[in-house]
């Protein structure tokens, strides 16, 4: 098929059915107003019509306070920002010590290892050289020794005396570190737009800095808080917080909108516990660590280890910016113009339910919908005459239809002939035209078994009259006097239309046509109406070269042969098939 190219330059539209009724109109209407309600709320609610890009920030943090604390092993001790702080810093947080264990004079030695991280022994024999794991706190020297006044423990090489307390002090030792404040500097930008600012807003003055705090209420602003408050804002208690520790998170939210008229872009803080606050829930609750301190005692190496207790304050900093986008907007608008079929499709279940009359939904549906069968594969109906019944086909790409199985069988039926009896009763004319020569059996087709088909390269055309081997039906003297005698055919078509026109020149056509219409109803009599009639190649050539057409030097394609026949059993006698098949 040639390709064309003046299709391309074309305009296809969707069929609309428009339905005049009030009622249906304003419900249209109705839907249609809330529907861009919503959008043009949530438009300027979410500022859907705005660039957004995300926040990148940098945090750094000043801690200041001083704490004294009285340990039964220790005595008092004064800890300071750098006791507190110093000690452990990481990106974005800083840690304040609430709770310590400590152990003084710790020296390297050997010394029985604590039953809590090694095991009972009786002998040395129990004791392996060399040994350790993931829970002592030294390597094994192979003996037994004394822990105490009832059990034995192996020695093992470590930091001696070893730690022996675990649960940390009640009251926690540091509880004035609540008072403790802390300044956090945050610095953000958006990379997309350009643009930078910090928590330390503009109209912040040294004089302000020195004396603001904190508060939700009051000064939402400042950027410089007290811990308890920060602990209480978390809804969290200092007090119990304090002894095993835990983790807070002060989150700095930046949500901006840099647009000129609508300009704010202040930060907002909010406060919560990360960690699993109930001991019971978790193992190893709260958050601790081991430090050490270094020192000679008489010429030997000392120290005293620390294990401390205390909070861990992450600052996770968020927030999105966002400009007026005219792309931005087309794109929304885009978007939320499906949400009218809401209303389409809301109406059309409507008129489908009972709250409208049968006919009208009926008619609806009729303008709306269009239905399309899909095409079948048309059977072909043929006859043999050694057979006293109709046989139905499939057409067939490799093989003659001659000699295609039948996929089913129909009887003839005879009212229709009868009726033809009276017409055969006038007296035969002496026969005009060209008579049929016959053709040399050497000529004839190898699917032909009458000796007068001729030769196509169609398959669907390969069709004789026969079945079987004998006389061919176009031999009967009935085939001369019903399909080829010219006053029988004139009395036919004068039968059905009395002023036609029979006149040389549009004689001939209608005289093969007719000659056609009555072979059908002869011979294929209870054609289906799903099923094309087929007639053999020596029937349509007898009729052909008796009343010839212009082009009869042409081939018959079987897709003309196929609208002719069915033209020709819908209109009976009088049949006008297309002009391609004649």
């Amino acid at each position: 098929m040639p390709c064309d190219i003046f299709g391309l330059f074309q305009y296809e539209t969707n069929k609309l059915v428009r339905i005049k009724s009030g009622r249906l109109g304003s419900l249209k209407w109705t839907f249609n107003t809330v529907i861009f309600m919503f959008i043009c709320i949530m438009m300027f609610w979410n500022k859907e019509y705005q660039e957004h890009d995300l926040v990148v920030s940098s945090v750094t943090t000043k801690v200041k306070g001083v704490v004294m604390a009285q340990s039964p092993d220790v005595g008092a001790m004064l800890w300071d920002v750098v006791d507190h702080s110093g000690i452990f810093k990481e990106k974005n947080s800083f840690f304040v010590v609430t709770n310590v264990i400590i152990t003084k004079r710790q020296k390297l030695g050997t010394c029985p290892e604590v039953l809590s991280s090694g095991k009972r022994c009786f002998t040395d024999k129990d004791c392996e050289k060399g040994y350790w794991d993931q829970h002592s706190h030294g390597v094994q020297t192979g003996a037994c020794v004394k822990f105490d006044t009832t059990h034995k423990t192996c020695e093992v090489s470590a930091w001696c005396p070893i730690e022996t307390t675990k649960k940390p002090p009640r009251p926690a030792l540091f509880l004035a570190a609540e008072n403790f404040t802390v300044l956090i500097k945050n610095n953000i930008r958006f990379p997309a737009f350009n643009y930078f600012k910090r928590n330390i807003l503009p109209e912040m003055t040294e004089t302000y800095l020195k004396g603001c705090m904190y508060n939700r209420q009051k000064d939402p602003l400042c950027p410089i808080f007290r811990l308890g408050d920060i602990v209480k804002e978390a809804k969290e208690n200092f007090t119990e917080m304090a002894v095993e520790g835990g983790i807070i998170g002060v989150n700095i939210k930046w949500n901006c909108d840099l647009d000129q008229f609508f300009r704010h872009c202040r930060p907002v803080y909010t406060f919560q516990r990360l960690d699993e606050k109930q001991s019971n829930r978790t193992v190893y609750p709260g958050l601790s660590f081991r430090f050490a301190r270094y020192y000679n005692e008489n010429g030997v190496e000392t120290r005293t280890l620390y294990k401390v207790f205390g909070i861990r304050f992450d600052v996770l900093v968020y927030g999105m910016a966002g400009k007026f986008s005219i792309i931005q907007l087309i794109i929304y608008i885009g978007s939320t113009l499906s949400y009218y079929a809401v209303t389409t499709v809301f109406i059309d279940w409507l008129i489908s339910t009972s709250c409208y009359a049968k006919e009208a939904q009926q008619d609806f549906t009729k303008m709306k919908v269009e239905s399309v069968e899909a095409r079948k594969q048309k059977l072909l109906c043929v006859s043999f005459v050694d057979e006293d019944h109709l046989r139905l086909v499939k057409p067939s790409r490799k093989k003659p239809l001659q000699k295609v199985k039948a996929v089913a069988t129909h009887p003839k039926k005879v009212a229709r002939t009868r009726a033809l009896a009276a017409v055969l009763q006038i007296p035969p004319r002496q026969k005009a035209g060209t008579e049929l020569q016959e053709m040399p059996q050497s000529d004839c087709p190898a699917w032909c078994l009458c000796g007068r088909c001729r030769p196509t390269d169609s398959l669907q055309e390969q069709l004789c009259c026969r079945q079987s081997r004998g006389s061919c039906l176009t031999t009967s003297p009935l085939f001369d006097r019903l399909l080829l005698s010219r006053v029988v055919l004139e009395s036919v078509l004068l039968y059905r239309e009395p002023l036609l026109d029979l006149s040389e020149g549009g004689a001939i056509r209608n005289l093969r046509h007719c000659a056609y219409s009555l072979y059908i109803d002869w011979r294929l009599e209870g054609l289906q109406e799903d099923a094309s009639p087929i007639m053999p190649s020596c029937c349509v050539w007898q009729i052909r070269d008796r009343y010839p057409s212009n082009d009869a030097g042409q081939s018959i394609s079987l897709p003309h042969r196929l609208i002719a026949v069915r033209a020709c059993q819908q209109t009976s006698l009088l049949c006008l098939p297309h002009a391609g098949f004649f």
